[in-house]
């Protein structure tokens, strides 16, 4: 592979031009096409086997308007006028089914009904935010709106969080690099292969349903991904230019050693994604499809686009800030030698350290957060709050019951009545009976994100529905919105500890190919678990704790999503082997080169550790940006990914990995000898792609290090 890579670079390096316009003109046609032919992208939320899809299913053979979207327009006062006012001006507009008006008091329920999602679009809540927005400013009603619709196509508060964090990317990458041609390579790969890959997940959708959310996650981590995977090649190819190298030579030299780790880190990445397919969720399978290319993309452009670019660049990535860079790598030595000689203190202190932050996972509390856990200032947390002190908490999250009759009518008034006896139901509309289906809304007692709802469901299933329906023929779901969240989170419980370890095994196998070690992959996985363990630890302190959460906007306690923990651990266990394989690449190449682990540690740590650190702080930045994003689901995603990131590049790669590799001396690199001859490559594979392009001084020695702090450059540099 190294000598394969190294080929690779000297080739785009020397047909620069060939390569950025293949790209160049891939974007192109990609854009085209999407536009013209792509699909246009949904977010369905079913399963297969759930009871909520069966009620789906007769929902739809009934025609009811139950299994649409709908949205919810409160007025204050409820004034017959002006409450028709609103009607009539929102039944005009285009894909609206019909409507319903309900009052309480002094407050006015008019519920918009619109059909399944797949026929509408952001338009049509566009569209209706236009319509009130002109009737608050013609009458005196106070008018809220919130439900489905919003749920489904409010796409506020995405844009901010990626433009801040682009931003303090190139800031980062300048303070580091003090070069604008070494800043500009980094973001112009990772935007260029973005608009390739998240650019062709419409298309992508005529093979696999990619969901909506795939594009939105997809370019969070493709921009983060991107950035990281050309700052590996980068700073490797700076290095290779200061040892004397040519450019042609060092782009291949940069290739066969960083690139080597990009690909290794990106083939983590996409496992780890595609693993939720273990999850035999459709919609959650189709999305980590998505997810993954994007990542693959990324891949490609690092290995090809960037080559191709530092061919044209030269050695104008190296600025005024060489000197420094050596000072900081002088000094990230002596920290690797600190940590080496106390290496027992730091390895069980970390170790203490995260698993203090992974403590309150114990009491994670999966759950469906709604609009009732938005901020006060937005229109759908204002109405949410006036249907459910107006009409009840329930109103929020109705209970949709489908009954298959098999013919038998006489069951719909029985069934009315057994479901209206329960408990937890306030009220159960007048059923409505088509092609041999009967449909039952019933109005819970309690809010949609309650546990009490969802024993509520449980009961309806296991007992109400049964005691009526058994024996008869025929059949009885409970379906709706809350009922869909519930079982999707049931099943992704059911499935996560299968879905954690396979994605562990199969990211073990890939390390053990990688470096020819039994240790190294254990220990990698044991730490990554570590870290996404503190991530949702952190989680569980701000969200359901409430621990700082005013310093994120966050106004009430909110119960975690069922999807975050799967979606988290998928996405930042796949990172953390970035940082990972970066680093123990270069572990494992000064071991190779010198024998000697201590030595190799302090130096892998030196050469990698100014690079891992930019990479995370603009990864941080990313994430982070999306904490000051309105909706509590996007700060819980933002916020754990930033805190995993952040917790991986610090404690684990720069203090926890040093220390326990330090312990585990030469046996970091335990390879049985019947296993080695069963694993692809040799034991030193990145050698002889180095080999042809040896130059003094590729492994750095203890005395020039020595020399750099005392700012005695190599020859060369």
């Amino acid at each position: 592979m190294s000598q394969t890579l190294a080929r690779l670079g000297r080739l785009a390096a020397r047909r620069p031009w060939i390569v950025i316009g293949a790209w160049v003109l891939a974007a192109v046609l990609v854009t085209a096409m999407s536009a013209a032919w792509g699909r246009t992208l949904e977010d369905p939320f079913d399963a297969p086997g759930l009871d909520s899809s069966d009620a789906t299913v007769l929902l739809e053979r009934a025609g009811a308007g139950e299994q649409g979207l709908g949205a919810d327009v409160v007025v204050t006062p409820a004034d017959p006028a002006g409450v028709e006012r609103v009607r009539q001006a929102v039944t005009g507009l285009p894909n609206v089914l019909g409507t319903t008006v309900a009052a309480s008091g002094d407050v006015a329920l008019v519920r918009v009904q619109y059909p399944e999602r797949s026929a509408l679009g952001p338009p049509d809540l566009s569209r209706l935010d236009s319509a009130l927005d002109d009737l608050r400013a013609a009458t005196d009603l106070r008018i809220e709106s919130g439900g489905d619709l919003y749920f489904a196509f409010d796409d506020s508060g995405g844009g901010l969080g990626e433009g801040l964090g682009l931003l303090i990317a190139i800031i980062v990458l300048f303070v580091a690099f003090g070069s604008l041609v070494a800043v500009g390579l980094p973001i112009g790969t990772a935007l260029l292969g973005l608009a390739v890959g998240a650019g062709s997940l419409s298309l992508v959708a005529h093979a696999v349903d990619v969901p909506a959310w795939s594009v939105v996650i997809g370019s969070m981590v493709g921009l983060g991904v991107g950035i990281d995977y050309s700052l590996f090649v980068l700073t490797r190819y700076r290095e290779l230019l200061a040892d004397g190298r040519s450019v042609e030579d060092a782009v291949g030299g940069s290739l066969a050693t960083a690139g080597r780790s990009v690909v290794f880190a990106g083939g983590t990445v996409v496992v780890a994604i595609l693993g939720l397919a273990v999850a035999r969720i459709p919609f959650i399978t189709a999305g980590g499809i998505g997810i993954a290319i994007v990542v693959l993309v990324m891949v490609l452009s690092a290995l090809t686009l960037l080559p191709a670019l530092l061919g044209l660049a030269g050695h104008r990535v190296n600025g005024r800030r060489a000197l420094r860079a050596a000072r900081t790598t002088a000094r990230w030595h002596r920290w690797g030698r600190h940590v080496g000689r106390h290496a027992t203190a730091y390895a069980l202190g970390s170790t203490a350290m995260l698993l203090a932050l992974a403590a309150p996972v114990t009491a994670l509390t999966l759950g469906f957060p709604d609009q009732g856990t938005m901020p006060q200032s937005t229109t759908e947390r204002r109405a949410y709050d006036l249907v459910a002190d107006s009409f009840g908490p329930g109103a929020n999250g109705p209970i949709v019951v489908a009954v298959d009759l098999a013919g038998d009518a006489g069951l719909v008034g029985p069934l009315s009545t057994a479901v209206a006896a329960d408990p937890g139901i306030a009220a159960v509309a007048p059923p409505e009976i088509a092609d041999g289906v009967a449909v039952l809304v019933a109005q819970p007692t309690t809010s949609p994100q309650s546990a009490e709802t969802r024993a509520t469901i449980d009961r309806l299933r296991s007992e109400v529905l049964p005691s009526v329906v058994g024996g008869t023929g025929a059949s009885a779901h409970v379906g709706g919105q809350v009922a869909v969240m519930a079982d999707l989170g049931h099943r992704i419980q059911e499935r996560l500890p299968a879905f954690i370890t396979v994605v562990v095994l199969l990211s073990v196998l890939l390390l053990l190919v990688m470096f020819r070690s039994v240790l190294v992959p254990l220990k990698a996985a044991v730490l990554n678990l570590l870290s996404v363990g503190a991530a949702y630890g952190v989680l569980v302190m701000v969200f359901q704790w409430g621990w700082g959460g005013s310093l994120i906007g966050l106004e009430s306690t909110v119960p975690i999503l069922s999807f975050i923990p799967l979606f988290m651990f998928a996405i930042l266990f796949g990172l953390s082997m970035d940082y990972e394989v970066f680093l123990l690449s270069r572990i494992r190449e000064e071991y190779d080169a010198t024998g000697d682990n201590d030595a190799a540690v302090a130096r892998g740590l030196a050469g990698t550790a100014r690079v891992i650190s930019c990479a995370a702080l603009i990864m941080v930045a990313v994430f982070g940006g999306f904490v000051l994003a309105p909706d509590p689901l996007i700060k819980m995603m933002g916020l754990g990914l930033a805190t995993a990131i952040a917790v991986d590049a610090t404690v684990v790669r720069l203090v926890l990995v040093p220390a326990t590799m330090t312990l585990l001396g030469r046996a970091n690199w335990w390879l049985p000898a019947w296993l080695g001859q069963l694993l692809p490559g040799r034991p030193r594979d990145l050698q002889p792609a180095l080999a042809g392009d040896a130059a003094p001084g590729e492994h750095v020695a203890d005395e020039e290090f020595h020399a750099l702090e005392n700012l005695r450059p190599r020859a060369g540099a």
